[in-house]
């Protein structure tokens, strides 16, 4: 069997060798994500000649599935396929969705998109679930090893995230792809680094001993095959329902509706096996949940109206040097998490050395004062705005700056926090409703988007910059409301954590 667990979880020194090969393996899969994640609504609007509204609500669709899949992967992954088979899966059709998107964008977006979708549910709570297994329980060097991962995702999201949209736009290799191609070019871009990705992950597995293997090795190879083969079976057939879900927005509108007060619904018939003290906590882990749909409403407008705001209304310099605008609006978040994740974490240890340290519900409510600073600085961009409705991209790119400590106060707390909430029988339901608060942050941003979109419509483009900042600073009021929402009924929440800090 190679290397055993205890072998595995008994490592010298900071970090476990296999941390490594996942760091790499995350990083690539991120790098195809993000550059995917940046090019669809500028896709819709330029190639597909949707106007700006569609769009935004279509991207919002296409992340909230991605989300809500992650809860479905999760649970296939935990119940049948084990961790490893589900991420090798999840990869392979990662694979093939950006595959039919490089061979015709135009024609096939639905269909390769739909792919991605099934693919990144399969793939992505998986290889964090394998991370969490190279340490012991109540490992101190556990959050060390999670925050370099983190760093990997983000230097996935950084490259990943600036690459494709620049091919794309022409803004790189210019003189090598041909104009017509140049899209085909970007999404097969995606298509390789995720092939990258997965040779990585498989070619060091055999470094993991048991971990991530078949839930079922009890049963016997025929039953177990069978199982495995009904979930690839199933997967694919979902395909289709997904293509016309995401195609037809009004679709999704209606599974929103229902997926998230039926997950609550259960949620709440699984407290009754609890005790008041574990209902009180869960009841906490709530709060954290909805809050949260809020932040990522607000700050998923990176992928939807920030990325047509960045196409249409920014300059194309920062300091001087000559960028293109929606690759840094896509990727200036991820450079300013890998250059100060670890400070703000150095900042939280010395505060709590000196006994100031803001409990969990502080930091959430600090992440949205963050936004809101982030997104005033986007509003106040049309202050600088000259007459063909362009304004500074340096503004711009401090306002990601800004949001980025918001992210950094929110992201990595809120998981962390959940794990601690939830009794150990209710953990994949409490990790699957935070994706799916995620899902409903992605859903909520296509709207506002799509709000912001509709004002605009047949504006010339400094009208169009006017309404879009006027929009942010409408954001920028929610999520400061909401902050101080969060610090003022921090003491009542607490109460309801009990012991969990």
């Amino acid at each position: 069997m190679g290397t055993s667990i205890e072998e595995i979880q008994n490592f010298k020194g900071k970090y476990p060798k296999q941390l490594w090969y996942l760091f790499f393996s995350e990083m690539w899969e991120r790098f195809s994500f993000y550059g995917m994640r940046g090019m669809l609504t500028v896709f819709m609007v330029s190639q597909l000649t949707m106007n700006e509204t569609t769009a935004n609500l279509q991207y919002g669709a296409t992340q909230a599935w991605v989300y809500a899949f992650t809860f479905i992967g999760g649970l296939f992954a935990d119940k049948i396929l084990g961790l490893r088979r589900s991420l090798f899966w999840g990869g392979l059709l990662m694979i093939v969705g950006s595959i039919i998107l490089s061979i015709d964008p135009k024609n096939f977006f639905f269909i390769g998109i739909s792919f991605t979708i099934v693919g990144t549910g399969f793939f992505k709570p998986n290889i964090s679930s394998m991370v969490g297994q190279l340490y012991k329980d109540g490992d101190v060097r556990r959050d060390a090893g999670f925050s370099l991962f983190y760093a990997g995702v983000n230097l996935g999201a950084l490259i990943g995230g600036y690459i494709c949209i620049a091919v794309a736009n022409g803004n790189l290799w210019t003189s090598i792809v041909p104009e017509h191609l140049r899209w085909n070019f970007a999404f097969g871009f995606a298509s390789v680094v995720m092939i990258v990705s997965l040779l990585t992950f498989t070619q060091t597995q055999k470094s993991l001993g048991e971990i991530g293997l078949s839930p079922l090795a009890h049963l016997e190879n025929s039953k177990r095959k069978a199982f495995e083969i009904a979930t690839y079976i199933g997967s694919l057939a979902i395909v289709p329902v997904i293509i016309l879900m995401v195609a037809n927005t009004v679709y999704t509108d209606y599974f929103m509706m229902v997926i998230g007060p039926a997950s609550v619904l259960y949620l709440f018939y699984e407290m009754k096996n609890f005790s008041k003290e574990e209902n009180l906590k869960l009841l906490a882990a709530l709060v954290f949940i909805v809050f949260s749909i809020f932040f990522w409403a607000f700050f998923e407008q990176s992928g939807g109206s920030l990325s047509l705001f960045a196409a249409n209304n920014l300059h194309n310099t920062v300091l001087g040097v000559k960028l293109d605008p929606n690759g840094v609006n896509n990727s200036a978040n991820s450079l300013f998490v890998i250059a100060f994740a670890a400070l703000v974490g150095m900042a939280w240890l010395w505060m709590a050395k000196k006994k100031i340290e803001p409990n969990t519900v502080v930091k959430f409510g600090l992440g949205f004062l963050f936004l809101a600073a982030g997104f005033w600085i986007f509003y106040y961009t049309k202050f600088f705005a000259d007459a063909t409705g362009k304004t500074s991209l340096d503004l711009f790119t401090f306002g990601w700056f800004i949001i980025t400590f918001g992210e950094l106060c929110l992201s990595p707390i809120g998981m962390s926090a959940m794990t601690k909430l939830s009794p150990q029988r209710t953990q994949a339901v409490i990790m699957g409703m935070w994706f799916l608060a995620s899902a409903y942050g992605q859903y909520f941003a296509g709207l506002l988007g799509a709000n912001i979109a509709e004002a605009s419509s047949n504006a010339s483009n400094l009208e169009k910059l006017n309404v879009y900042a006027d929009g942010y600073e409408q954001l920028a009021i929610y999520a400061l409301i909401a902050g101080v929402v969060l610090i003022a009924i921090s003491p009542l929440v607490k109460k309801l954590m009990q012991d969990v800090k």
